[in-house]
């Protein structure tokens, strides 16, 4: 992270908590367990102190769209927030990452890839340090790869869209790919577009290939929607399910077998059908797809909650099950490297010396003749011990001097490993610390890693059981003991008035309100008056 301090990430953290606290309160808790994770990694050295876990997971809703230039995702994005806030075009007419917020002032706007770049509510926060990494130079040209547009669609409310530029469309594909594959890691919701009238397997690009190659083995591969859109250019020779077939063949062919598939167009941009039976078909079709799409995208403002609570188990467990056994690994190379290349050394140094004093003549058979200066040298018994004592700092030199160029080679290693960017960085920053000169060589625990700092993991990994609890109370009501009372609200007459109370009306919605706080509390009273009753 760049041009940060950490009075500047705790400065965000707590504007952070402020807005979570108006936004979403039940996910409030979940910035102190991130806090409570940067103090064991700050610790282990495997967190710089200017950086924070926190401000590595956007915390708005987000849903990205993913595909060609001509798959229709502009098209789409301004049919569902009824404005045309995109610009449209059988070529490609967008070639930035583009993030789509909500604006309250009732006015659209676009605003540089800067506003991205340093703010860490938003993803792409310092992303311009990795465009940097793979294209050197280009950090500097944030606003080439990014904009911020807002929109007054209510729709937008409490979630972020991001619309990216056509991949084949886009001469800088490493750039691009690198920012696809965070986008992807941060998305609650991925829609990749294809078009229709390209979908055979020829057409498909090498970005998109890695793309859907990428997410088979995800473990959240639930969150990608793959849609063939467009399908309207099929109604002259009404043959979609041909077209679709090809599709998903293409699409097997890079290892896609399974998933929820769509086909869709916009009908804003529809060709017009001219048989009557023919339209009401393909506008059946696209509708059902259309609606289960929309439901799915006003889902992610719940899916949100629960993929920043994943965020929190995956990071905390990376730092028991994976950081811990990578240090413990590398100092166990860094030590064996270490103790062979000393005793090299000290060998080589001992013939050395043994060659010298046969040389000089101080040996007579294999009787040693010490020559007059050593006979100075352990004359008295302060001389012996200033000569000890250089012996010893010559030995302790040579001993760290040994070290620092052994850990050098264990730190190109690790460079060469195959894991996650963070990962790799995580481990050398860490494997650094315990290579400092008062950190035992001889040390199996990795330095900073104490019976706190697991148990502060493991409260971590508790508390995300709590939260995932908290939520599926908010969300769900298995028992069906919050009907049962909001059933009898709804006739019990109000102390004020003669009239009934109202029903509570649940909203899809990232905020809570008082009143769901409240049946929150009632709920979990209840649930845990129900166990200690079934026990």
């Amino acid at each position: 992270m760049e041009n940060t301090s950490p009075t500047i990430i705790k400065r965000r953290l707590q504007r952070l908590q402020v807005h979570l606290e108006q936004e979403n309160p039940v996910i409030l808790d979940i910035v102190k367990s991130f806090k409570s994770l940067d103090t064991v990694a700050y610790r282990l050295g495997g967190l710089s102190r200017n950086d924070s876990f926190a401000t590595r997971v956007p915390w708005w809703p987000l849903v990205s769209i993913l595909g060609t230039f001509s798959s229709g995702k502009s098209t789409f994005i301004n049919h569902y927030l009824g404005q045309r806030l995109q610009l449209t075009g059988n070529q490609a007419v967008d070639d930035k990452f583009t993030v789509v917020c909500f604006s309250s002032d009732g006015v659209a706007r676009t605003l540089p890839g800067l506003a991205l770049d340093a703010d860490p509510r938003f993803p792409f926060y310092q992303i311009s340090a990795d465009i940097e990494e793979v294209s050197a130079g280009e950090g500097r040209r944030v606003d080439a790869y990014l904009q911020l547009k807002t929109c007054p669609s209510e729709l937008l409310r409490g979630k972020i869209i991001i619309d990216s530029p056509g991949f084949d469309a886009d001469a800088q594909r490493t750039s691009t790919l690198r920012i696809t594959d965070q986008i992807i890691d941060l998305s609650d919701l991925v829609l990749v577009m294809f078009d229709a009238r390209h979908p055979e397997p020829g057409a498909m690009q090498d970005s998109l290939e890695h793309l859907v190659t990428n997410t088979i083995n995800r473990p959240d591969s639930n969150k990608f929607l793959y849609i063939l859109n467009q399908i309207d250019a099929t109604a002259r020779e009404d043959n979609p399910e041909e077209v679709f077939a090809a599709w998903q063949r293409a699409l097997a062919q890079v290892g896609l077998t399974a998933g929820r598939f769509y086909r869709i167009y916009s009908p804003d941009a529809a060709i017009p059908i001219e048989d009557e039976n023919r339209r009401v078909r393909f506008e059946e079709k696209r509708d059902t797809d259309l609606a289960e799409i929309h439901h799915r995208m006003a889902q992610v403002e719940v899916e949100r909650a629960y993929r920043i609570i994943g965020v929190l188990e995956k990071t905390a467990k990376r730092i028991r099950d994976d950081f811990i056994p990578k240090i413990m690994a590398a100092k166990k190379v860094w030590k064996r490297y270490t103790l062979w290349t000393e005793a090299i050394v000290f060998a080589i140094l001992f013939l050395g010396l043994f060659g010298f004093s046969f040389l000089a003549g101080y040996w007579e058979g294999f009787r040693f003749l010490p020559p007059p200066w050593f006979e100075w040298l352990t004359a008295t018994w302060s001389r012996t011990g200033v000569t000890a004592l250089v012996v010893l700092f010559v030995i302790g030199y040579l001993h760290f001097i040994v070290r620092r160029i052994t850990a050098r080679f264990v730190i190109t290693g690790l460079r060469r490993k195959t894991d996650s960017e963070d990962m790799r960085n995580a481990v050398i920053l860490g494997f650094r610390k315990n290579t400092r000169p008062w950190s035992s060589l001889f040390s199996k625990k990795p330095s900073g890693w104490t019976r706190w700092a697991e148990k502060r993991i493991n409260n971590v990994l508790q508390d995300c059981d709590n939260y995932v609890e908290q939520l599926n109370s908010l969300y769900a009501d298995p028992s069906g003991n919050k009907s049962k009372r909001r059933i009898s609200r709804k006739f019990t007459k109000s102390p004020i008035s003669s009239a009934p109370v109202p029903p509570d009306i649940p909203e899809i919605s990232g905020v809570r309100k008082e009143e769901e706080r409240d049946t929150f509390k009632e709920d979990a009273q209840g649930s845990q008056q129900e166990k200690r009753e079934n026990f």
